[in-house]
C-alpha cells in the first residue's frame, strides 16, 4: 500500500483526477481499450468533474460501476446516475458505460449475465475505490449477506450483495474482479477513515473487506 496525504480535500480531487487520467493514458497506449471501474457516492464527485474535463481518447474507455443499487436510475441513489452526471460528461460523455439495472430482470439474474458478458473486460486497466468508516469497498460489506460467496477466490464478476435492514439490494464486483485492477487508487476524507485504514491491517478480509486491495492500492488521504 501507498499512502499519500494532501492538506485539503480540495487539493486532493484535483491531484488524483490527474493521476487517473495519467493512468487512463497509459494503459490507453498500450491498448486499444481500457477499462476504468468508479465507484458511486458524493466523495469522488469533485474527481469526476475535474476528470470529465481531461483530453483522452474516451471513446476507448469503457467505464464500469465498481457497485451500485438495485434501483433505474430515476431513483435518488442510484450510482449510474451519478455517473452519468458527473463523469460522462465533457470530454468524457463518449467514453463506453454499461449501467447495471434492469427492470425485467432479477437481481441475481442480471449478476449472473452480466459476469458471462463484461468478464473479458477483465483485467480492469484502472479502478477508483472509497471505503466506509466500516471498512467496506464496493459493496462488500462486513456482515452483509453474500460476502463469502463475493470475496471467494473462484467469485464470479458480479454478485449481490443483501445488508440486513435495508430494502435496496446491492450490486457489486467481487473480490476477485477488484483484484484484478492493474493500477487501483483508494480515496477517502476525515480522521474516522484514516483510523478505520489503520485498523484494517489487522483484521482478516471478512471483518475489513478493504483488504482485498490495499496491498496493491494508492490510498488518497485527507482530514478534511
Amino acid at each position: 500500500m501507498k499512502l499519500i496525504e494532501y492538506p485539503s480535500a480540495p487539493q486532493m480531487m484535483g491531484k488524483v483526477a490527474k493521476a487517473l487520467a495519467a493512468s487512463l493514458q497509459k494503459a490507453l497506449d498500450a491498448s486499444a481499450k481500457v477499462t476504468f471501474a468508479v465507484p458511486g457516492g458524493t466523495t469522488p464527485g469533485p474527481v469526476f468533474d475535474a476528470l470529465s474535463d481531461i483530453d483522452l481518447d474516451w471513446s476507448r474507455v469503457h467505464v464500469l460501476l465498481t457497485d451500485e443499487r438495485w434501483v433505474p436510475e430515476t431513483h435518488a441513489q442510484s450510482n449510474a446516475a451519478l455517473i452519468r452526471a458527473r463523469l460522462l460528461t465533457g470530454k468524457a460523455a463518449k467514453a463506453v458505460f454499461t449501467p447495471y439495472y434492469t427492470a425485467d430482470s432479477e437481481i441475481d439474474a442480471a449478476a449472473a449475465a452480466l459476469s458471462d458478458n463484461l468478464s473479458a473486460l477483465q483485467p480492469i486497466d484502472v479502478m477508483l475505490l472509497g471505503m466506509g468508516a466500516d471498512m467496506h469497498t464496493a459493496s462488500l460489506f462486513p456482515g452483509a449477506a453474500g460476502l463469502e460467496e463475493a470475496m471467494a477466490t473462484d467469485a464470479p464478476m458480479f454478485l449481490p450483495v443483501r445488508m440486513a435492514g435495508q430494502a435496496v439490494m446491492r450490486f457489486s464486483l467481487t473480490a476477485p474482479a477488484l483484484r484484478s485492477a492493474l493500477d487501483t487508487h483508494l480515496l477517502i476524507t476525515g480522521t474516522d477513515k484514516r483510523a478505520a485504514l489503520e485498523r484494517a491491517a489487522s483484521l482478516s478480509e471478512a471483518l475489513a473487506p478493504v483488504n482485498t486491495v490495499l496491498p496493491n492500492a494508492t490510498v488518497h488521504w485527507s482530514a478534511s
